[in-house]
C-alpha cells in the first residue's frame, strides 16, 4: 500500500482514504460532569434506526461525507464514488476496507463502464481498521461533536450530523490529525 501512495503522489493522483459509518439515534454516551450523588441519565426511545454515512478523506484534509437512511450497498458505493468524481479533478486513488458493497458486481461495471481512465480502488489490509484515517473522523463526531446527543427520529439525527460534519470541515488539525493518527504524514 506504501508503494502505491508513493506512486500516485509522484504521478499526481489525489489520494482519498474512504470509509463507512452508521449513527444510532442512542446516544454515543462519554463521560460527564455532575454533582456528586446525582447520576446524569440520558432518556431515549430504544431503536436500531440510523444513518448510514460513508466519508472520504483527502492526503491534503478535504472531507467528502454522504449520509442515507439504512444500510449502504453497491450502488450507494457507485453514488459516492460518482460524487467524489464530481468533487476532486484528476485522477483519484481511493483506498478502502474490504466491505462487500465495495466488491460488488455494481461497482465493478461502474469502474469499467465510467470511471476506467480517473479511478483506481486499493484495498487495505484485512482487520486493520486503524491504517484508514477516516475512523478517527468518525471517533471524532460520535465522541466529541456527537458526545451525549439524544435524538428522538432520524430527520433530526441527520440535522445534527450534518452540522457536525460541517464543524468538522473546518477543523484542520483535527482532519490531518487523523492521517496521522494512522502513521501516515498528510500532504500540506
Amino acid at each position: 500500500m506504501a508503494a502505491a501512495g508513493k506512486k500516485a503522489r509522484q504521478e499526481g493522483w489525489t489520494i482519498i482514504f474512504v470509509d463507512e459509518a452508521g449513527f444510532y439515534l442512542l446516544p454515543g454516551v462519554v463521560k460527564t460532569y455532575a454533582p456528586r450523588g446525582q447520576t446524569p441519565q440520558l432518556r431515549v426511545p430504544l431503536t436500531r434506526d440510523h444513518l448510514s454515512a460513508i466519508g472520504a478523506l483527502s492526503w491534503t484534509g478535504e472531507v467528502v461525507i454522504r449520509l442515507q437512511e439504512g444500510s449502504v450497498n453497491g450502488g450507494d458505493i457507485v453514488a459516492f464514488l460518482r460524487q467524489l468524481l464530481h468533487h476532486f479533478s484528476g485522477k483519484l486513488l481511493v483506498l478502502w476496507d474490504g466491505l462487500p458493497a465495495h466488491r460488488s458486481q455494481t461497482v465493478k461495471d461502474f469502474l469499467r463502464d465510467e470511471a476506467a481512465g480517473r479511478l483506481h480502488l486499493e484495498r487495505f489490509p484485512v482487520y486493520a481498521p486503524d491504517l484508514n484515517p477516516v475512523e478517527g473522523l468518525w471517533r471524532h463526531l460520535k465522541h466529541v461533536e456527537l458526545r451525549n446527543v439524544c435524538c428522538l427520529h432520524l430527520p433530526h439525527l441527520r440535522y445534527l450530523l450534518s452540522r457536525a460534519v460541517r464543524r468538522l470541515q473546518l477543523k484542520t488539525t483535527v482532519l490531518l490529525g487523523c492521517i496521522r493518527l494512522a502513521g501516515l504524514s498528510p500532504a500540506l
